[in-house]
């Protein structure tokens, strides 16, 4: 006889499936997120009950306490990484207009009818104009659903059997393995390398372009920073060759952004001569994952009108949220790039205080974030953390709300560049419910 299990008669004492969904938290639940996932919930607290882990009167409790805040599998996160776009967490959170333009878009919408007429009408005309207030010398624009996507409809559109000219030295890898090579010659255009990895000149570029030419990419290295006996061409060198210039600028900047004077942005770009530049949005502009395509308009509308445009075309509620990013108050992540160091510390000291009076070893300490999402290499921002001991690390990652936070030299630190304030009071709540 197994000594752990309950005795026969607790095991009886275990409600039936069907009586325990009849409990009205669990009733409510099943009509706001699904009979099949509140039934699972019941189904592992009553598994529980027999292992004698719970006692048999505790299932209904038990099962309500498991039940997840949506029907989804994604749980919320308080990002205490100090990386502002984290690409494990969805990079850049959302504003709260944002939001609130998603929820509005979630029914059905306006997104491709013209009200006035009755008429079908250009799909997301109001984000796309919304990309052109915000860039105007950009006469078109175009969204996909990634940035890789934007540069995959660019090389399609206009070099496919073609010469794509790119430097040795841009031929990068993006990330989890994805490579621009690679990236481009499944489009089937052909690269033509020029330059060497650590130096490339305009002379190269001109040598290399001829008949077969579709465009010159000048690719940024977002991820990592060469220095010491390096060349590179920028834009305004490559722009009168004669070929469209595409610069891929990835971290998604619309406009110079003084922090960070090395990230390319879309009107220096298109002002410095590229015909085409490639971003994304969820990165430093803040919105949502969207891939975005400004420039010439005859180039722009080569690439709207391509049928690859339709496989890689993005719903109303990224439209929605992309608008109200371009159009809204500032992001959250524009608002913890400029945050001040010395409010941070104030924070940082003042959680440390309230955490150290419930008698945990919490410490205020200086920190440095990063801004993340393959952006600004090597930029440091100066923060300040909760550190913890390393333990908290496991504890806090499996709580509710989840924390992530960092590991270094044996603590837990919990940066607050990347977290809002607003989220103070839930993170210090987490900590202390995640005390052994």
């Amino acid at each position: 006889m197994d000594r752990d299990a309950p005795p026969a008669d607790g095991r009886r004492r275990i409600a039936r499936t069907d009586v325990v969904l009849a409990d009205p938290r669990l009733a409510e639940a099943a009509g706001r997120i699904g009979r099949g996932v509140v039934k699972a919930a019941v189904v592992a607290a009553q598994r529980r009950a027999r292992a004698g882990e719970i006692p048999p009167d505790t299932v209904a409790d038990t099962a309500v306490a498991a039940l997840p805040p949506t029907a989804s599998g994604l749980r919320p996160v308080i990002n205490a990484t100090g990386v502002l776009l984290h690409t494990n967490l969805g990079r850049a959170p959302l504003s709260d207009a944002a939001r609130d333009a998603v929820a509005v878009a979630s029914g059905t919408t306006d997104v491709e009818l013209d009200l006035e007429t009755g008429r079908r009408a250009r799909r997301g005309r109001s984000a796309l104009a919304a990309l052109l207030e915000r860039v105007p010398r950009a006469e078109a624009a175009h969204v996909v659903n990634n940035g890789a996507a934007a540069l995959v409809l660019a090389a399609t559109a206009l070099a496919t059997g073609r010469e794509i000219v790119i430097s040795r030295g841009e031929m990068v890898e993006i990330g989890d393995g994805f490579r621009i090579p690679d990236l481009l010659a499944a489009t089937g255009a052909r690269l033509r390398e020029v330059g060497t990895t650590n130096r490339t000149s305009p002379d190269d570029y001109a040598a290399a372009i001829g008949d077969g030419t579709g465009f010159i990419l000048k690719v940024h290295p977002s991820n990592f920073r060469m220095t010491g006996f390096t060349r590179g061409a920028d834009v305004a060198e490559l722009a009168g060759l004669g070929v469209p210039v595409v610069a891929d600028i990835g971290s998604g900047l619309l406009a110079p952004e003084p922090l960070l004077p090395d990230e390319p942005d879309a009107a220096s770009m298109l002002k410095a001569g590229a015909h085409l530049v490639t971003a994304s949005g969820d990165k430093l502009l803040g919105g949502p994952q969207c891939g975005i395509v400004l420039g010439e308009e005859a180039l722009v509308r080569r690439l709207a009108r391509h049928p690859l445009a339709r496989a890689l075309r993005v719903g109303k509620m990224t439209l929605a949220a992309l608008e109200a990013t371009l159009r809204g108050p500032r992001t959250p992540t524009d608002e913890a790039l400029h945050t001040d160091p010395d409010a941070l510390r104030e924070r940082a000291g003042r959680l440390a205080a309230r955490l150290r009076d419930a008698g945990l070893d919490a410490r205020a300490v200086e920190s440095e974030s990063a801004v993340g999402g393959g952006g600004a290499p090597g930029v440091v921002l100066p923060s300040a953390a909760v550190s913890l001991p390393e333990p908290y690390a496991h504890r806090l990652r499996h709580a509710a709300p989840a924390v992530m936070g960092r590991v270094e030299d044996g603590r837990c630190l919990l940066d607050l560049r990347s977290v809002p304030p607003h989220q103070d009071d839930a993170l210090t709540e987490t900590v202390l419910r995640s005390v052994p």
